[in-house]
């Protein structure tokens, strides 16, 4: 099996976790996770099976939705509801105008710490292994984009909130520092991704739904087969002779390109830097650089042998 599996992931494992139990139930096969979900976390896994693997940086890299609650008053280590309280309890809490003006301010390109407790690498060493040691150490903000957050008070201390943000982003930060901004600590209480790039939590299957699937030999109908992976990228149907060509490593003349009738990239300024490379029979063989000056492709990601 050769493609994408959506998870609904459930709350109380690690993104791990949900691979090693797919990889026993898929034989061993290569398997991984496109974007990481905290233990306290449910909602869109993408796990990717055999030679999908190779495209975790495309999909690792898409803008990433979700939702959940924010729980305002105190602040924890973890900047999440497993941590330890870091502040005492505050008794006044903000108005409904302070925390529209909390949420606009951290819209948009902002800078952002991540949690001490994650896995962001710090002089080759994730940040959890100084945290649990009790030191602090110093840890440079990180650009990050809030393409959409809003919130809105569910409960005296609680805020409902949807947020559409940029690979990278820690919504925990964002709770913890939205709590900073408000004056009175916030900590990240629930979270459900919803959505990343192009995949939708309605297309995902509950993880048990998933397992007992492959175990009855019918997984292979959940999946997104390979064929259709980045087809936001224009693609390029060769010839065999072509295809041959793919399968040697060779450049790609334009004259082994047969369809579709898209424009000629040698003279399109506009065209995207990559191409898919696709055979007669609309498998998906490769990833291709496009070589304008010499008018050819280069194969960088080949997927047939």
């Amino acid at each position: 099996m050769d493609g994408l599996l959506l998870v609904d992931k459930p709350a109380g494992l690690t993104s791990h976790d949900v691979v090693a139990r797919l990889r026993r139930r898929l034989g061993g096969a290569k398997t991984g996770h496109f974007g990481t979900l905290d233990p306290l976390a449910t909602g869109l896994l993408i796990i990717a099976v055999g030679k999908a693997v190779r495209f975790n940086r495309y999909y690792a890299a898409r803008d990433k939705s979700y939702q959940g609650r924010i729980r305002l008053g105190v602040s924890t280590d973890t900047y999440d509801a497993e941590g330890v309280p870091t502040s005492p309890t505050c008794a006044t809490l903000p108005s409904r105008e302070a925390i529209a003006g909390a949420v606009r301010a951290l819209s948009g390109a902002i800078e952002q710490v991540p949690p001490p407790f994650s896995a962001k690498k710090l002089a080759g060493r994730p940040l959890y292994s100084y945290a649990r040691q009790g030191r602090q150490v110093e840890v440079r903000p990180v650009p990050v984009f809030i393409h959409e957050f809003e919130a809105r008070l569910a409960e005296p201390s609680f805020l409902e909130f949807s947020v559409r943000c940029s690979s990278g982003t820690y919504v925990r930060s964002l709770a913890h520092d939205l709590g900073q901004a408000l004056g009175c600590g916030a900590f990240l209480a629930v979270l459900r991704r919803t959505a990343i790039g192009e995949f939708d939590i309605r297309a995902a299957r509950p993880l048990e739904d998933i397992e007992r699937a492959l175990e009855s030999g019918e997984g292979e109908s959940l999946g997104i087969p390979l064929d259709h992976l980045l087809e936001d990228l224009p693609g390029s149907i060769l010839d065999m002779e072509g295809r041959e060509r793919v399968r040697n490593g060779r450049l790609i003349p334009y004259e082994r390109i047969i369809g579709p009738a898209d424009a000629d990239f040698r003279a399109d300024e506009a065209s995207s830097e990559i191409r898919r490379l696709i055979d007669v029979d609309g498998h998906l063989i490769a990833l291709a650089k496009i070589e304008k000056l010499s008018g050819s492709l280069t194969p960088f990601l080949v997927l047939i042998s």
